[in-house]
């Protein structure tokens, strides 16, 4: 599983066209470094520590794969591409384009090509009012203390004018798109993903209804007994509301989105059925599943179990409190083999065990990159 590093980029022009000098940038990022997470607004500010024309200066937040000197490396490729000519003298200079690594996770490095968290953010104020419009509470690991409060305490008094130009993120289109099936164990955050991508994005929401079914709270109980006329009944629900929802597309929505896919019936069965009852069981489902709709895309949200756990309680499902890690990990293998023995489903596993993309917008748009990138 790929694992991504939250960076932190401040990016500045002075020279040229100055917001066509950042969107370029921008683009060559997204291209070679990482995802966008997120982006200022852009600040016309005076030149720092020298005597030139005016600045135009964002900060913008990525998820990378590189290793920090890989970075640099990749950041002085950019630059060159945009003109920057590197004088030998000491001393600022005018620049069609700069590019600092603010943050590379908490990491603190200190190397002679490579210093992080940068040793003069907290000096500037066109580092931080930007930084603090997308991280305000991003803790600088050294100092201890937030963006926020960061700028706050700055002296540095130089007047920064934030202009009507800005950069998009872009990727807010899901038109290309005709169904897109969100799943997850229990407690990972697939009806909160689909309800904000639904809303967003003008999609037409297909939720799962399960809370009425009598044998649920049962099967909590006693697995052994409840656990076939649990699935049948789940399987039969699924069924009837899958084929009515998906067969009446909405002339104004853009695209269908649901927080389940029925084959987690056959899933879920494996886990909790006998095997003389999973046979069986396979047999009615292959024959009702050949006749439903299949996802374009097939999003698997990856939970750990100790944030599976917290997410059960903080919901408060009664029945639902007592269920054993042992049965959650069973549930998040399940899904993995079934991911790993059907390519067919386009699947995309997204971990979102570090991320809380219902308060934090940041992670909320990796998710969503994550899919247009896919």
């Amino acid at each position: 599983m790929i694992h991504y590093k939250r960076t932190y980029l401040s990016i500045g022009s002075n020279l040229g066209d100055k917001y066509k000098n950042l969107n370029k940038t921008v683009e060559l990022i997204k291209e070679s470094i990482g995802n966008l997470i997120s982006c200022s607004p852009i600040y016309q500010t005076p030149a720092w520590g020298f005597e030139s024309d005016d600045f135009y200066n964002i900060c913008i937040g990525i998820d990378t794969e590189l290793q920090p000197l890989e970075l640099l490396d990749c950041i002085l490729q950019i630059e060159e591409k945009m003109g920057r000519v590197r004088s030998q003298t000491e001393g600022y200079a005018a620049r069609t384009i700069d590019i600092d690594i603010i943050f590379y996770e908490d990491a603190m490095i200190s190397e002679p090509e490579l210093i992080i968290p940068h040793p003069n953010l907290h000096l500037r104020k066109f580092v931080l009012q930007p930084l603090a419009d997308i991280a305000p509470g991003k803790i600088h690991p050294k100092l201890n203390k937030s963006i926020t409060e960061l700028l706050e305490a700055c002296e540095d008094n130089s007047e920064l004018e934030k202009i009507s130009l800005e950069i998009s993120l872009e990727k807010k289109d899901f038109t290309k798109f005709n169904f897109i099936a969100i799943e997850g164990n229990i407690g990972a955050g697939k009806t909160t993903l689909a309800n904000k991508i639904a809303e967003d994005f003008n999609g037409k929401l297909i939720l799962e209804r399960f809370a009425d079914n009598p044998f649920l709270p049962k099967f909590y109980e006693d697995k052994n007994r409840y656990a076939f006329p649990l699935e049948m009944s789940f399987l039969a629900d699924r069924y009837q509301q899958f084929t009515d929802d998906t067969s009446r597309p909405d002339l104004f929505k853009n695209f269908m989105v649901s927080d389940y896919d029925i084959f987690k019936s056959l899933i879920f069965a494996k886990v909790t059925l006998q095997e003389d009852e999973f046979k069986l069981y396979r047999k009615i489902f292959n024959s009702m599943y050949k006749e439903v709709v299949k996802p374009d895309i097939y999003i698997y949200l990856h939970q750990n179990t100790k944030r599976l756990l917290q997410n059960i309680k903080k919901r408060g499902r009664s029945y639902e409190q007592s269920i054993p890690t042992e049965y959650l990990e069973e549930i998040n293998n399940g899904y993995l083999d079934f991911i790993k023995t059907h390519p067919e489903i386009n699947p995309l596993i997204i971990d979102i065990s570090e991320l809380d993309f219902l308060q934090n917008k940041n992670d909320y748009q990796f998710i969503i990159d994550k899919i247009h990138d896919f």
